[in-house]
């Protein structure tokens, strides 16, 4: 749901240039102009495509070479990602093309030349997926019965949803993509800001945000409680999480995939969707922020996640017997390595147990007041750790006590291998009613050098001042290994810029471990 990372941006420019597009011809160059230039092994259209509710919809037709009447290939659909014109898929949608599927992507509705307001996956966008099929049924030689839809970021979101509505379709690739909206971008029911103002930037540059759109993010952003509720309803009916039973009894296969550090969609939301799928169906998530596993994908070079997304297409549209389906289903890659472990399940990534951190000190902040630990940056941090291995950094010994709370573990004489994830329990004391504070895992090494192994915020409203309430919080699911010599510190601010906080001036906060309840932090392991 927004502008892929620049590297996705470039990558769509360059596929462009590569066919011998100018960026301004891609929009609507003439077909003979542009199948001129396409490889001869297969043929490339530019079309005004009929949307729903009237809607003209930008897009381009990939068909096999030698493509005849008589005879019909499977049919991919691609709607594009937040801010990217239709020209966003064409390397991949070439490769598509020449190994025999019909490819039909498109601008989404309220972007660019497409016509229509931006509705985030509202029903009109729903509505010009099933369009769009329609469309392609009618003007190429697609299989009615073999039908499938992908993409990244906001066309993820988008084919989930549309999964959901017209059982058509019959496989799945949502990559880089949410399940819950709430969940993705109001976890802990906190605002995340740098990846909301994004968005709505991107929105404003690219396309022609809806009057609903307009009032939803400056509700959000300017923390209107008095329409939190509505904010959340509007996010429910753009969740399929809620409308995972109508997905199930369309028997769609569904491949999901997602980055550990991704800034705009977390991957908890995406694991626990997966969770309660029925059909055919597989989990991927490597190192890396939002859309950068399969930003070089748009390139056409070579890449994992592209690879399997069209093996996926192959076994469930051509019934190829390729081995993807009986491979462990889920499949992830830890931020330490390169290699990939395999598990029948999301609850067998921590099978190896868990270890509990015990929070036994008290500690007390002041608010307000940002201790230097943090998250990192929007879409450049978690980039780092993916290419260089270089997440977010503190030392732990310099951070300011009256700012930050610090737990620490004893050195371990043997790695950890940190798989799935991290759960916080603890007791707060507010000073205030209101107030925010975000909890980040770190491993510590010899010099104190913390490097983040995972983090999340958690926000809450109304409490009594001087009362003390029990929060859990799930961190952000991660995989990553903790060397031996090492240790895991949980640290405890009040401020991060990735976050809206709302901490009144001069709140405090102090964190306990009642004899009735400990605090803990419980951290998954793999198994050895």
């Amino acid at each position: 749901m927004r502008r892929t990372t620049t590297a996705a941006a470039v990558a769509t420019l360059l596929a462009a240039t590569a066919l011998g597009l100018a960026p301004h011809q891609a929009q609507a160059a003439p077909a003979a102009t542009v199948a001129a230039a396409a490889d001869a092994s297969s043929q490339i259209r530019f079309h005004d495509i009929p949307g729903s509710g009237g809607v003209t919809l930008k897009g381009n037709v990939f068909t096999p070479a030698g493509a005849s009447s008589g005879r019909t290939y499977p049919l991919i659909v691609l709607p594009t990602s937040w801010g990217l014109p239709q020209i966003e898929y064409i390397a991949q949608a070439k490769k598509l093309a020449d190994s025999g599927y019909v490819v039909v992507s498109y601008t989404s509705r309220g972007f660019w030349l497409s016509g229509g307001s931006i509705e985030v996956a509202g029903p009109p966008d729903i509505a010009d997926v099933s369009a769009v099929i329609d469309w392609a049924l009618a003007n190429s030689p697609a299989d009615a019965d073999r039908i499938g839809l992908g993409g990244v970021s906001y066309a993820a979101g988008i084919t989930l949803l549309a999964s959901a509505h017209d059982p058509r379709i019959k496989a799945v690739v949502a990559m880089s993509g949410w399940a819950d909206l709430i969940d993705s971008i109001y976890s802990g029911r906190t605002q995340h800001l740098q990846a909301a103002a994004m968005l709505g930037a991107a929105g404003y540059l690219t396309g022609r945000p809806g009057p609903e759109l307009k009032t939803l993010l400056g509700n959000f952003l300017g923390s209107r409680l008095d329409q939190e509720q509505q904010m959340i309803e509007w996010g429910k009916k753009r969740s399929a999480s809620e409308q995972v039973d109508r997905i199930n009894a369309n028997g769609a296969a569904i491949m999901l995939g997602n980055a550990w550090g991704d800034t705009i969609f977390p991957p908890n939301q995406y694991a626990k969707f997966y969770e309660r799928l029925t059909g055919p169906k597989r989990l991927e998530f490597r190192p890396g922020d939002h859309a950068t596993a399969e930003g070089s994908g748009l390139l056409g070079l070579p890449n994992d996640t592209w690879t399997n997304a069209h093996r996926w297409f192959d076994r469930y549209l051509k019934d190829e017997r390729n081995g993807i389906d009986t491979e462990a289903p889920v499949q992830i890659k830890s931020r330490s390595d390169d290699g990939y472990e395999g598990y029948a399940d999301w609850k067998s990534v921590g099978s190896g147990g868990t270890e509990r951190l015990a929070l036994s000190d008290s500690e007390h902040l002041f608010a307000h007041v940002d201790s230097g630990a943090n998250g990192g940056v929007l879409l450049l941090s978690s980039a780092l750790d993916q290419f260089v291995k270089a997440p977010p950094i503190v030392s732990v010994p310099l951070l300011p006590r009256a700012f930050a709370a610090v737990w620490q573990s004893q050195r371990y004489d043997g790695a950890r291998r940190v798989r799935g994830t991290v759960e916080l329990h603890t007791t707060v004391t507010p000073t205030k009613g209101d107030g925010t504070f975000v909890a980040y895992l770190y491993d510590v090494g010899p010099l104190g050098i913390g490097k983040l192994v995972s983090n999340a915020p958690y926000t809450f409203h109304g409490k009594s001042p001087g009362r003390a309430f029990g929060v859990d919080l799930e961190l952000f699911s991660t995989a990553y290994d903790v060397p031996a010599g090492h240790r895991l510190a949980l640290v405890i601010d009040t401020v991060d810029p990735l976050y809206i906080e709302h901490n009144p001036l001069g709140a405090q906060l102090t964190f306990s471990s009642p004899h009735t309840d400990p605090s803990y932090v419980s951290v998954p392991l793999r198994e050895q």
